[in-house]
């Protein structure tokens, strides 16, 4: 009886194992084909997909995706990845310092969820606050440009001491992104015809919102 089990067992090890060679010779593994259209990164570089799982290569660096926010662009020269000052910062990028402990410019980027009884401009006044007077910055402040194909609310946040803040501010669906520019140690900050545009952090941060991307 066990010969005879023994027996079976052999002659269907056997039969599986023809019936997988057979199979595999009649049926070779292809290489999976990706279709051959490409993404075009915030920088302007194009990736391609890569095959078995035919997704986009990730975008090579100066490229920065922040899969929380739903945001990806290009990160402005010479700037580098710090630790956001604050809790509520998504991220925080900086020139790394020269002679001293903290740096000239730097960006930082914030989200605030718009309440379902609100408004993005609502939130944007709630969330706007002045320094060093640590109350909401008037409306009347609020200006707007269009940079790349989006619309972006510009509030002057801080001008005091050498130290120039102004945030971008981004509404999309149920929030708003914000996106400051920070420049410091501003020589001649109370000129009123002093063009922040090119100070070091806000001319970068135009330049970073011009690559956007949302999704």
């Amino acid at each position: 009886m066990k010969s005879l089990f023994l027996g079976i067992t052999l002659i269907l090890i056997i039969g599986i194992g023809g019936f997988m060679y057979r199979n595999a010779v009649e049926h070779p593994m292809q290489p999976t084909a990706c279709s051959l259209d490409t993404f075009l990164c915030p920088d302007g570089v194009s990736v391609s997909r890569e095959s078995p799982s035919c997704t986009f290569s990730v975008c090579p660096p100066p490229n920065v995706s922040l899969a929380s926010i739903g945001i990806s662009f290009a990160m402005p020269a010479e700037f580098v990845s710090v630790t956001p000052p604050d809790s509520i910062d998504v991220a925080a990028y900086a020139l790394p310092p020269t002679s001293s402990s903290i740096s000239i410019a730097s960006i930082t980027i914030r989200r605030y969820q718009i309440e379902a009884s609100s408004t993005a401009l609502a939130t944007i006044q709630q969330t706007a606050i002045g320094s060093p007077s640590d109350i909401p910055v008037s409306v009347t402040s609020f200006s707007s440009t269009v940079i790349g194909n989006r619309r972006f609310t510009i509030v002057p946040i801080e001008r005091f001491e050498g130290v120039i803040d102004t945030a971008y501010y981004l509404a999309r669906g149920t929030e708003v992104l914000r996106l400051d520019a920070i420049d410091r140690n501003i020589t001649n900050w109370t000129n009123p015809n002093l063009d922040v545009s090119t100070l070091p952090a806000h001319k970068a941060l135009e330049g970073l919102l011009g690559t956007l991307q949302e999704h």
